[in-house]
This record gives structure tokens, sequence and C-alpha cells, in this order.
């Protein structure tokens, strides 16, 4: 039979469409509002010594480097390479960290030569996920430089594969772990002792225990050398076991041994006091004995369900204290709300799950069962957004952020997604109000009729082999009647396809999640107090600098005029030419000219030039190398004499 379309003009209408607007307008309002805050982010660093870029005359002692925050490192993380690739730090790193300030340093060898010297670090940040970098300095004057990095990121490879893989599969492992409980206990308590939603559950748990004994064993690779066979590095795991990350997946495997034992009673005694609770309600026992076993299941319910709630937060505190939310700005309001945001996908996506799991599987569920999970994924879904909100205006900051961030953008797929699955569980409510009670009818009156064979049959067949023959025929004649009862119900088919479209959605939402909770957070360029979301201006293009000063050394002959240009006046290779003339114009030959670069506000130089003399009063540097744009001081030292010279100072812009 065809499914008919569900009628969407009926009285029903109106509360249901009060409540998605609301959701609507939360997420709307929520939106707006996150984009004007300060945003969380992994570890970055901030400063460096030397500066990325800059020349020094004489080689440092050390590299000292400053992050935003917390990181673990190894003694192998800060590598300085020299123009030919080999390693010039020496000893163990050095923490310099104190107060608020997150400092590193590893010692550099004696006597360097001039030339380019890259720096590699590599660290995981405090929310768990690895972060490195690399910058370049210079001794004496740039170089062309060999070293080679690692081709691959942190985190990056075969090893990054398996264990985002892993992560994604622990989620899904307690979103039906979890999910599938809550729908057991607060739906349909006759769901404990059916096959499927067991199978579901235990699945969940077997996933999310499986993965993250995975997660654990490739921690040591995944932050370090990205080798698959250092998962097996007892070494390496017990570092990890002293790390943030490790304790919070040995204590995820603790609480997975109290959610076994939760799951033995549920399926167990819970399934059996359920049992019996229906049938003296259905036999028509007596009153003392039904209200026996009704208080013996009502207190078996809220004992599991009190030790379920605080078990499923345990969990899912788990990844609250060792990612996003452990970092940045109002943690001790951001972890608790990541809980219940975790506890919200999960009461959805793993009811969701549950409830299709019935629907194909078990044909007799009833229609109270399938209200009852309306409304508390209607809750979990108001809970998901505000929180999933708040979580929002910490990691993005801004509209710039929004669109132009891989976070960002992976955001605004996600909060597509959700509307789409909302717009799906609204029609599976809309089925779900037109369920009837015929099918339940049906089903009642097939029972009847297989009750009325079975009670037939044995008694006018004396044989036993024959007795068990016909049994067997009325049982699967009344599972295929149950099933064509099941499939002319034009209701419920309509809510088995609206549902399973929740469900591939949904799948799609805890990829994007998974990736979200893996990505560093959209953060705005500009670092600025009160940065208002609006793009900042391009710079200027870089214009050739031409300059004339006069000078007066204070000797004889010592006056005249410096003319100076800069090509093309940008980062990188520059032309510098200087003239030098007298006061009638005429070309003035002069002993030494010397000019020097120094931008302060980075404390980079003074960086030497040392012009070569073309003609008389012309001098000429065809390799001035400029690290950065800025605004510049530039110096030009003019002698005239053996004791008389002067240095004329100008501040120029480059870049």
């Amino acid at each position: 039979m065809t499914a008919t379309a569900p009628r969407f003009g009926t009285r029903p209408l109106r509360p249901l469409l009060i409540r998605s607007l609301l959701v609507a307008a939360v997420l709307i309002v929520g939106l707006l509002g996150a984009l004007s805050g300060t945003a969380s982010a992994h570890a970055a660093l901030t400063s460096s010594n030397p500066k990325d870029g800059a020349v020094v005359d004489v080689a440092p002692r050390d590299v000292t480097l400053t992050f935003s925050e917390q990181i673990a490192m190894g003694d192998d993380s800060i590598r300085v390479l020299d123009p030919s690739s080999k390693r010039v730090d020496v000893a163990k790193m050095r923490d310099l960290s104190q107060g608020g300030t997150v400092r590193y340093a590893v010692d550099l060898k004696p006597g360097l030569p001039d030339g380019t010297y890259t720096v590699a670090w590599q660290a995981v940040s405090a929310d768990s996920h690895p972060v490195s970098g690399a910058f370049t300095f210079s001794i004496g004057a740039p170089s062309q430089t060999t070293a080679t990095l690692p081709d691959q990121a942190a985190g990056g490879g075969l090893v990054g594969t398996l264990y985002d893989a892993a992560r994604y599969l622990s989620y899904a492992g307690f979103v039906l772990l979890v999910g599938g409980a809550a729908f057991v206990l607060a739906c349909w308590q006759r769901g404990a002792s059916v096959r499927p939603l067991q199978r579901l559950v235990v699945g969940g748990w077997v996933t999310l225990t499986a993965s993250t004994l995975v997660l654990l064993l490739l921690r040591t690779p995944y932050t370090g050398s990205g080798k698959l066979g250092d998962a097996f590095d007892l070494g390496g795991l017990s570092d990890v076991l002293d790390t943030k990350t490790g304790a919070a997946l040995v204590s995820r495997l603790l609480l997975l041994g109290a959610a076994a034992l939760f799951i033995a009673v549920l399926f167990g005694a819970y399934a059996r006091r359920v049992t019996e609770a229906e049938s003296e309600t259905d036999d028509g026992g007596t009153g003392n004995a039904a209200s026996e076993a009704g208080k013996a299941k009502a207190d078996l319910t809220f004992g599991l369900s009190l030790g379920g709630a605080l078990v499923s937060a345990g969990i899912a505190g788990t990844w609250a204290l060792s990612e996003h939310a452990s970092t940045g700005i109002q943690t001790g309001i951001a972890m608790p709300l990541d809980v219940l945001h975790l506890l919200a996908v999960a009461t959805w996506l793993g009811g969701l799950a549950s409830l299709l799991a019935a629907l194909h599987r078990t044909p007799d569920i009833e229609r109270t069962a399938v209200r009852r999970f309306s409304r508390i994924a209607f809750i979990s879904v108001v809970v998901l957004a505000m929180t999933g909100l708040y979580q929002s205006w910490r990691q993005v900051g801004s509209w710039s952020a929004l669109t132009d961030t891989s976070y960002g953008q992976l955001l605004l797929v996600k909060v597509a997604l959700i509307a789409v699955l909302l717009g799906a569980a609204w029609i599976s409510r809309r089925w779900t109000g037109l369920l009837g009670e015929h099918a339940t009818t049906e089903a009642a009156d097939a029972e009847a009729e297989t009750e009325a064979l079975a009670e037939d049959g044995p008694e006018t067949e004396t044989d036993p082999e024959r007795a068990a023959q016909l049994a067997r025929q009325q049982t699967a004649l009344a599972t295929a009647r149950k099933k064509r009862n099941r499939d002319a119900d034009t209701e419920r088919s309509g809510l088995r396809r609206s549902v399973l479209t929740e469900a591939c959605v949904a799948l799609v939402v805890l990829a994007v999640t998974t990736a979200l909770t893996g990505t560093e957070p959209g953060r705005t360029q500009e670092q600025e107090a009160g940065r208002t979301g609006t793009e900042a201006a391009a710079p200027a293009p870089a214009r050739p600098i031409s300059l004339t000063e006069p000078f007066d050394t204070g000797g004889t002959k010592g006056k005249g005029t410096m003319r100076l240009t800069l090509e093309p006046a940008r980062p990188g290779s520059n032309v510098m030419h200087v003239w030098i003339d007298s006061p009638d114009g005429k070309p003035m030959d002069v002993p030494e000219v010397k000019v020097a670069y120094t931008l302060k506000s980075e404390q980079i130089g003074p960086l030497p030039v040392v012009p070569e003399r073309l003609a008389p009063g012309h001098w000429s540097a065809g390799n001035v190398q400029i690290p950065m744009p800025g605004e510049w001081s530039l110096q030009v030292t003019v002698r005239t004499s053996d004791i008389d010279q002067t240095t004329i100072e100008k501040n120029v812009k480059i870049g």
C-alpha cells in the first residue's frame, strides 16, 4: 500500500509551529550574539628571540619561544637547523615559564657561522591537539638554505587519519550507548527485553571502549613521531598517561567499566522486572501483587536513571576536560555546558537510532513511546542549541572568522545540517501525531488468533514432533502477519522513512562535529580589543623610497647633500643607491658611506649595509634584505675625513 502524505492542516500544527519558531529564534538570535566576543584557540607562537626574519650581528647563545597558552613539549620539540640542514641545538630544552608567560628555550652551539637558520617546533596544545610551526633568522646576512622540514604537519599522515577515525567512532559509540539507554528508560521500558535495542546499546559500549583504547595507543605517534609503530612504545604510553588527555582516556575506560555493570542490570534484572509488572497488570492479579511489582520496577527505574546519568556525565566530562572547553575564556562555565551539550546530542541522536531500530525490527512499539521520545528530542534540541551557541561564541568571535576560517565554515555546515535535521524531525512529529490505534488493534487481533491456533493445535495432535512443527509454523505465520500489518500501516511507514532520513543526516552531523573538535578554533587576524568583525583594510602597495637630505660633518668641505633610493622598498631583496653631492650640485667623493636599517617596534636591527663605490659620489648595494614590513629607521653615515663624520636618520615606511 502506498503511504499518504501527512495532513499538515490538522489541529496539532499550532503548538508544533510555536515550538519550531522558538527553536529557530534561539538559533538566529544566539548566532548573531555569538559573533561579538573573544575567541579561544589552540596554542600559538606569540614571539621568539631571535624574531622571525631577524638578522643579528652576533650568533645568539639560545633560541627562546613564547606561546599563548600552556603546552606540552619534549626534549626534541625544538630543532634549529643551519643552512646545510644540520642541527645546531644542543643539550635539553629549558622551561623558562613563569607567572602567566609560557616560554621555552634551547641552547645553540657556540661560534655559529653567518647564514640563515631554521627553527622548527612541535608541541601539544592545552586542548590536546598537536601544533607546530617554523621560522628563520639570519646571522650576519641572509643566505640560501637547504633545511628540510617534515612534509606533514603535526597530527597528519596515516596516524592522523586513524586517530580521527577513532575519535569519530568514540563519539558514535557514546551516542548509541547513552541515547539507547535513555530511550529505554524514559520512552519505552518494555524495550529492555527487545533484542535489537540490546544489540544497539551493547554495540555502542563496545565501540566506545575499543576506540578509547585505540586513541590511548595512538596518542604517542599522533603528538610525536607520526610513526605507527610507536603506538606500542611503553615508554611513550607512560608519558601519555602523565598528560591531561591520557588521564581523561584512562578515566573514560574506568567509567566504561561502571557502564558495563549498568547495561547488565538494565537488560537483566530490569527487563525481568518490567515483564513481571506487565504480566501482573495483564493477568488481573491482586492489587497488592500488582502494586508491589510496579513499585519494584519504579525503584529500579529511578536507581538506573540516576546511576546512568552520573556515569554518562562522567564519560562526557572526559571530553570536556581535555579538549576545546578546557582552554580559553570562562572554562569554569564552558566545561559543564560542554557536558550538557554532549548529553543532549547523545539523547537526541542515540534515541533517534533506537527509535529507528524499534520501528524497523519491532513493529509493535507503542504510540506513546514515540510521542515520549518526540518530547524528549525537542528538549534536547533546545539544550543543544543554547550550549552550542555559547561554545561558538567562545571559538569564533567575529563574522570574518565565521566565513574565512575552516572552523567557521565547518560550523556553518553543521548549522545547515541541523536545520535539515530539524525539518525531518518536524515531519516525523507530524507522522507521530497521525498514528492511529488501528495498528495496535490489528496486532492484538493477530496475537489472539495465534494464541487460538496454538491452543487448538497441541490438543488435536498427540505426536510431539508434529506439535513442535505446528508451533514453528504458527510462530512464522504470526511474524509474517505482524510484518504485513506493519507494512500496511501508512502512518508508521511514513514515520519510519522520516526517522531514517533523520538518522542519515545525523551521521553527517556527527562527522562534522568530530571535525570541529579537531580543528583550530576561528580567530580574526587582529588581536586588538573591541574588534568589530570588519575586514582589515588591505595594505597600500609598496613604493620606491627616494630621500634627499643635507648634511654637515663640521670639517673642511664637510657640507653637502645625500640622495638615497630604495627599490622596490618591500620585504625581501631590494636595490639601494646613494649619491653624495657638493653644495654646487657636483658629485662629491667622500672616503666612506654606511647605511643601517632598524625596526624599533619589533626590536630588529640595526641591519648594516655597506654599499659599493661605483663612481665618484655614487654608491650602490644590490641585495639589501628587509625581513618584514613596517616603519623603519634609516641611518646614513657619511665620513668626509679621518675624523669628520655625521649620521643622517630618517623614518621610512617599507612594505
